[in-house]
């Protein structure tokens, strides 16, 4: 997602080059910055409103970063939906939809604005507090476990051919992007494994009494099936209604563990998307 060199946004007192821009929502948020919506909302200082926000990241003429929460969501979600398509979208909000113009960037950008110096943070003197930053991904933590699930949800498929409903005893490999080499010698099977059991646990306990919002989330899958992802303290799992689910754990470095339909999931997971907020 990237934006055109004229678009512009008014904030912190210069003008913001946009470079892209990413949606804060209780059913779309970037889910390296917590297990649910108000714990992403916390990481940026910013009040869990129930239609979210539009995050536009960019440098000001100085080449400073800044991100600016914008509350007209659909906005952020139009420009998004047309960069994804290969479109040119101008994205310029109106200063009166700004809620907040923050120093740094809270998610990695590999892309910089032409013309202006290297991006950097904004000097103390012009930023109200400290500069956001990207969650620290270089070892494995909740935010590399939590972009394991995303990248598992992203590619499906592909994750779904390295298993054999008949031999659930060994867990996959993470995701390159998101975990070290999975350790030899896993123990399996993974719906026996402590970890996991544990997991499923806490998921039906989100069926009795509904978890803060986000922490689980439906999508599109093909079919009449859907994407599942729920979250929890130092756990992630991602599943298809129709199919199995994987499950990722803090104390278990780089590995993914799969878990198969048995007599208790189908009914766990069709409970979950129940509840689950879906984006609108």
């Amino acid at each position: 997602m990237a934006g055109t060199d004229e678009e512009v946004v008014a904030a912190a007192d210069d003008a913001l080059y946009v470079l892209t821009a990413v949606l804060l929502t209780p059913a779309q948020f970037p889910s390296v910055l917590g297990d649910d919506y108000p714990e992403a909302c916390a990481a940026l200082g910013l009040a869990p409103l129930a239609d979210g926000y539009g995050l536009v990241l960019g440098q000001d003429g100085e080449g400073a970063r800044w991100t600016v929460a914008i509350d007209d969501v659909s906005l952020v979600a139009v420009a998004i939906a047309s960069w994804d398509c290969g479109m040119e979208y101008d994205l310029s909000p109106d200063e009166r939809t700004v809620v907040a113009a923050l120093p740094g960037w809270p998610l990695a950008v590999a892309v910089a604005a032409p013309g202006v110096p290297a991006p950097h943070d904004p000097a103390p003197d012009v930023a109200d507090g400290p500069p956001l930053a990207p969650p620290d991904t270089g070892t494995w933590g909740p935010a590399q476990r939590r972009l394991g699930a995303d990248e598992i949800a992203l590619q499906w498929a592909v994750w779904r051919e390295q298993i054999d409903d008949a031999d659930f005893s060994l867990p996959a490999a993470a995701p390159k992007e998101a975990a070290e080499a999975a350790p030899e010698g896993a123990e399996g099977p993974a719906e026996g494994h402590r970890g996991v059991r544990r997991v499923l646990a806490e998921a039906r306990a989100y069926v009795a009494a509904p978890p803060p919002i986000g922490r689980v989330r439906s999508s599109f899958a093909p079919g009449d099936a859907r994407t599942l992802r729920a979250d929890g303290p130092g756990w992630s799992m991602v599943a298809r209604t129709d199919d199995i689910a994987f499950v990722l754990l803090d104390e278990e470095p780089g590995e993914v563990l799969p878990v198969g339909r048995g007599p208790e999931l189908p009914g766990l997971l069709e409970a979950l998307d129940k509840l689950a907020v879906r984006p609108s």
